[in-house]
């Protein structure tokens, strides 16, 4: 007994001892804090409940009502993303038919409102996500409100076009990588300006876009040789609801991306000559600034 706790006292030492040197590297150290301060499991976990809780049916419910050329458009993008082989492809445009069928029976004007509100529990998680990552105070719904919905309403109408970037609209998946970047970057970059309330300018946030949108690429690159085998497996133990469990797994690792690209985004942007040459605001200055703006 007293091996074992002299051998735990060491390991739990040269751990501590570890983490510190690593802490002493300047912009290691500073990445770890800002990871820790984001919280990144936590916000990972409760975006990705907000988007399969609210977001998913909104798709579903905006896909019932659209042409059959939109609704197509949005299978190739999830099929680009996900990697979807020809088995999961036809069980999720099975689920996808019979939901639109039925959401068109059952849900009126008044029922996509309520949805599309809903939905922007997501854009309230992410703006949090925003907030934390530059240490700014919270907006109200207030101010944010519109933006909320903008956020959305952008996002779905982004998604209905992914798959048709990614192949460059037929022009080769060579080209399609570059404008996926593009298009990625340019997206969180003005998704962070929005979320933010324009408290921050521009330039200090395109570190994190450049990160976001390389991330998820590499992200979606992945998925592509794993999901398939992931959907194929849970298909074949748990049928159609094997969809549901894979997806919340991949919503979440998603997340996990998202998290941790913003957030290293704000300590890229806040490094040494970096910084001067972007105009990034110190941590005070950001709070400040927020408190005017929201005055």
């Amino acid at each position: 007994m007293r091996w074992r706790g002299g051998s735990v006292q060491r390991v739990r030492q040269r751990l501590e001892t570890t983490t510190a040197t690593i802490r002493d590297v300047p912009f290691v150290g500073r990445l770890l804090t800002q990871l820790v301060h984001v919280n990144v499991l936590d916000t990972a976990t409760r975006m990705a409940a907000q988007i399969f809780l609210t977001a998913v049916p909104t798709v579903f419910i905006l896909a019932a009502f659209a042409p059959d050329s939109a609704r197509n458009n949005l299978v190739e993008s999830l099929r680009g993303a996900l990697g979807l082989r020809p088995t999961s492809l036809d069980e999720f445009q099975q689920i996808f038919n019979a939901t639109s069928e039925t959401v068109r029976d059952a849900t009126g004007g008044i029922g996509i409102v309520v949805t599309l509100l809903s939905a922007t529990a997501c854009s309230r998680v992410l703006q949090r996500l925003c907030e934390r990552s530059w240490h700014m105070s919270h907006t109200g719904a207030r101010v944010a409100a519109w933006r909320w919905l903008a956020w959305l309403l952008v996002w779905l109408a982004a998604l209905l076009f992914q798959g048709r970037i990614h192949a460059a609209f037929g022009a080769g998946s060579g080209l399609g990588t570059a404008l996926s970047l593009v298009s990625g970057t340019l997206l969180w970059w003005w998704t962070q300006h929005v979320l933010l309330g324009g408290r921050i300018r521009w330039l200090p946030l395109l570190p994190g876009a450049v990160i976001t949108g390389a991330g998820l690429l590499v992200f979606f690159w992945a998925s592509k040789i794993y999901m398939p085998h992931a959907f194929d497996r849970s298909i074949t133990q748990f049928g159609p609801f094997g969809l549901v469990f894979t997806l919340l797994s991949w919503l979440i690792m998603i997340c996990v991306t998202i998290t941790v690209c913003i957030a290293t985004g704000y300590v890229v942007a806040s490094e040494g000559h970096l910084a001067r040459l972007l105009g990034t605001p110190s941590a005070e200055n950001a709070a400040q600034s927020a408190v005017r703006t929201a005055d």
